[in-house]
């Protein structure tokens, strides 16, 4: 018994996914900048976290509990820095996502803050900012389609425990570089994408000579397709040494997205006054949008 009714009522039923396309699409992988900024507020929170201490362990906690529901392969890569004062247990955080490329794009950033006598430095910016944007990378790959393998890579050790030197500095970066070299894992990186620094509410980020020029024009042309070439500057500051220099001075295609403009004359860097009120959303945004762009792109190439 098939009456009108129930013939129209079955092919309602019938064009249901047509109708709604999304019960059977994934949606796209998106970068929320305001879940960066909430992220770095919460590593802040912690207060002062040079390598070593009691905060940047609860920290680390903090930041794998975070990474846990995502799906990655979390590993964590213990060691001793040498540093001036004796050695110091650090440890870098590397979450996995797989693809099938056997190629390897690395985004990463430190999350320790420099110990500085006599000051109660947060940095919400310089290691607070990093920490947080890398959780909120995280969280946007791990849904989305890729061939490379993507690393998110927490870096301990970038602040120098004295004076900033080759070997008092960076000791996440250049540990793992050494590890890389020594399993084979460093061949097969694609590209590694260094964040410091991006939260800044005036930002501008440095056009660094000490990275890659083929990416250096590949997120120009990325911020220009998405209106942010304002934030970008084209003119050339020198080298910055940072935590991709490392990987630089092994071969591995970098670049460092860094604002190292921060405060009138840069006042706020390494000073009690980089606090989570000089940060925006936006500027995380603007970061995460391109970034996501990039690896995007580079996944795209299927060679190195």
């Amino acid at each position: 018994m098939c009456t009108l009714r129930w013939r129209v009522l079955l092919q309602s039923i019938l064009v249901l996914p047509v109708l709604f396309p999304s019960v059977a699409v994934a949606a796209e992988s998106t970068f929320h900048g305001a879940n960066a900024l909430l992220e770095t507020k919460k590593a802040v929170a912690f207060g002062e976290r040079p390598s070593g201490s009691a905060a940047i362990e609860q920290l680390r906690a903090h930041i794998v509990s975070a990474l846990k529901p995502l799906g990655g392969k979390i590993e964590m890569d213990s060691f001793g820095g040498q540093t001036p004062t004796g050695p110091v247990p650090m440890v870098n955080i590397i979450d996995k996502f797989p693809g099938t490329s056997g190629n390897i794009v690395v985004v990463a950033g430190h999350y320790d803050t420099k110990k500085i006598p006599m000051m109660n430095f947060v940095g919400a910016n310089d290691g607070g900012s990093s920490a947080g944007f890398l959780l909120e990378f995280a969280r946007a790959v791990s849904s989305m389609k890729h061939q490379d393998d993507i690393y998110v890579a927490f870096f301990d050790g970038e602040e120098a425990v004295g004076e900033w030197s080759e070997t008092d500095s960076r000791y996440g970066s250049r540990h793992l570089v050494s590890k890389w070299l020594a399993d084979g894992t460093l061949p097969k990186i694609k590209a590694l994408v260094n964040i410091d620094m991006i939260g800044d509410k005036n930002l501008d980020i440095s056009n660094d000579a000490n990275s890659s020029p083929q990416l250096r024009q590949m997120v120009a042309k990325i911020a220009e397709s998405l209106g942010d070439s304002q934030y970008f500057k084209q003119d050339s500051r020198g080298g910055i040494d940072d935590d991709h220099v490392p990987f630089v001075a092994n071969g591995v295609n970098s670049i460092d997205l860094i604002d190292f403009d921060y405060g009138p004359g840069n006042s706020y860097w390494h000073q009690a006054s980089d606090t989570v009120d000089k940060l925006s959303a936006h500027s995380f945004q603007v970061t995460g949008d391109v970034v996501l762009a990039l690896v995007k792109k580079l996944d795209s190439e299927t060679t190195k």
